[in-house]
């Protein structure tokens, strides 16, 4: 639980005698790839601090089509705030793409730190309106931007994820066909860009 801890006290300036308290109102869990953490339909009870490894969250339209809506490596979190705010059903999928160690952060620990904590209390607030900017601006890169501006984006948000994830997944969190991502690639490797 390294990577949480250091989460907790350097992010979120939790002092020691605050995170002894709250380290205990956590759990550990390890998921294996593939694994669902969280299915259409229920209600997400958890924020999942990864710990290593990597998720997804994505649904599934009609036709079968899954569209990815967020990785989660080391050191993100993925959840349906949604759903844990309103206690209703999901429309989410959340699952490891690799065997993964995730910490599981009840709202009842969110609720309990930012009683203890007026640091965290504050980061928790950043962090909420952090994720509201990153939306508006996946939406607005969905509805307006290029192929190539949006896999330059993602190269950005994402620079540990071009080798670990498969190019389908790439194009469907981009909302492009896998055929037009090889197409932007090979259009990027002519310029000699290369991603990390």
């Amino acid at each position: 639980m390294q990577n949480f801890i250091k989460y907790l006290k350097t992010k979120a300036n939790i002092a020691e005698s605050e995170f002894q308290l709250l380290i205990k109102k956590v759990e550990i869990r390890n998921i294996e790839k593939g694994q669902v953490l969280l299915g259409p339909g229920e209600i997400c009870k958890h924020s999942f601090f990864v710990e290593k490894g990597l998720l997804r969250s994505y649904t599934i339209d009609n036709s079968g089509k899954e569209h990815i809506l967020q990785f989660g490596s080391e050191n993100w979190i993925v959840s349906d705030r949604s759903s844990t705010f309103f206690n209703e059903p999901s429309d989410l999928s959340i699952d490891a793409i690799e065997d993964t160690q995730v910490v599981l952060i009840s709202s009842e620990f969110i609720n309990e730190a930012s009683e203890i904590s007026s640091s965290f209390r504050n980061y928790n607030q950043i962090a909420l309106q952090n994720h509201i900017r990153h939306q508006q601006k996946r939406i607005n890169l969905l509805l307006s931007a290029t192929a190539e501006t949006r896999y330059m984006n993602f190269i950005t948000l994402y620079p540990d994820l071009t080798l670990r994830v498969p190019q389908w997944m790439i194009a469907s969190y981009l909302g492009i066909t896998p055929e037009s991502l090889s197409r932007v690639r090979k259009e990027l490797a002519l310029k000699n860009f290369k991603p990390n």
